[in-house]
């Protein structure tokens, strides 16, 4: 059901009956390695291409994930993936190879929960009894498409931030056991006029402040309701300037945790030559939520939490023509299940 002008109240508390992450080895080398599935030692994963290479980490997550959830293929009725390359290449092509019914979305860095909120709807609305969710992103990918490839070595300024490596996914369920996702609030494209692709952080803030405060506006809810409220990879440019934002707009965050996932992902001091700013992708918030978050929830440490991640919804094509960067940002709510 809807509450307020954007947000889906989900009654029938759609069950993450399993998730899975895989990962490359810069990801790897950070503080979150233990709760990744899969790590690869080498990006290129013995693929052909970058792009093959981003489809397998795809591939390998959605398999992992049906695994976790203790089910088959045949069980699942949709999958519902994207990721950042033109024409999702790597979620279309790893549908190819599952033969689910597939649904292509695209909202860029903010693909993760744009995903798992239309995977949750298709539960609660009782259209579907089991929906794989799944993003991906590739470092050499992304930079080859949207900046400069890793091989021309180009400098970058400490603004710009380290795409992940990585894949992430999801079962979703009418049944079982596993955390329950209990309401997501979609976002509205919020552009603030900037044209920098390198300072993705600070393009996105405003988009991800916009939607947590239509969450608490719609669902009446406080940030001290919530154990964690995480955004999706702001990184250390864009996630002061949102916490900034929301104290000056009357939203009291400091009383709880307030963190994001690019900071998380990486080690800030040790890798820090490496993703400068911090992490960023449709992986990004993927990886932490599905490999991280999720298991901190199944223990009990975190018994509600708002997972809040941010796009850039820009193009080549848009960036080259002097466009501003539109962005947006989902959030879904994630609480201790059976």
């Amino acid at each position: 059901m809807l509450r307020g002008k954007q947000t889906w109240w989900f009654e029938n508390r759609p069950v993450i009956l399993g998730a899975a992450t895989v990962v490359g080895p810069d990801e790897g080398d950070g503080p979150l390695a233990p709760c990744f599935d899969l790590i690869h030692p080498e990006l290129d994963m013995q693929q052909k291409s970058w792009e093959k290479a981003e489809r397998l980490l795809m591939e390998q997550a959605t398999d992992i994930a049906i695994r976790n959830a203790g089910v088959s293929k045949e069980q699942l009725q949709f999958f519902i993936g994207g990721d950042l390359l033109n024409q999702i290449i790597s979620s279309t092509f790893a549908a190819r190879e599952l033969e689910l019914p597939y649904l292509g979305v695209f909202g860029a860095c903010s693909t993760s929960m744009e995903s798992l909120a239309l995977s949750a709807m298709l539960v609660n609305s009782r259209s579907a009894r089991r929906v794989l969710a799944g993003v991906c992103s590739h470092n050499c990918t992304a930079e080859k498409q949207f900046r400069y490839p890793t091989e021309y070595g180009s400098q970058k300024p400490p603004t710009a931030q380290y795409t992940v490596t990585g894949a992430g996914a999801a079962v979703i369920a009418e049944e079982g056991s596993g955390p329950v996702i209990t309401s997501a609030t979609i976002g509205r494209v919020v552009d603030m006029g900037i044209t920098d692709p390198f300072n993705m952080g600070a393009a996105m803030a405003p988009a991800a402040v916009d939607t947590i405060q239509s969450h608490f506006e719609d669902t009446g809810r406080s940030p001290e309701d919530y154990d964690l409220i995480v955004t999706g990879d702001l990184a250390s440019v864009g996630h002061p300037i949102a916490k900034d934002l929301l104290e000056r707009n009357g939203v009291p965050i400091g009383k709880t945790e307030f963190t994001d996932c690019g900071l998380m992902i990486y080690d800030m001091v040790k890798q820090k030559n490496i993703i400068q700013a911090g992490g960023s992708g449709c992986a990004c918030s993927a990886v932490v939520t599905y490999g991280h978050l999720l298991k901190r929830v199944r223990k009990g440490e975190l018994k509600r939490i708002l997972v809040v991640a941010t796009g850039a919804l820009m193009s080549p094509l848009s960036y080259q023509q002097g466009e501003t960067i539109p962005c947006i940002a989902h959030a879904v709510s994630i609480e201790g299940g059976g």
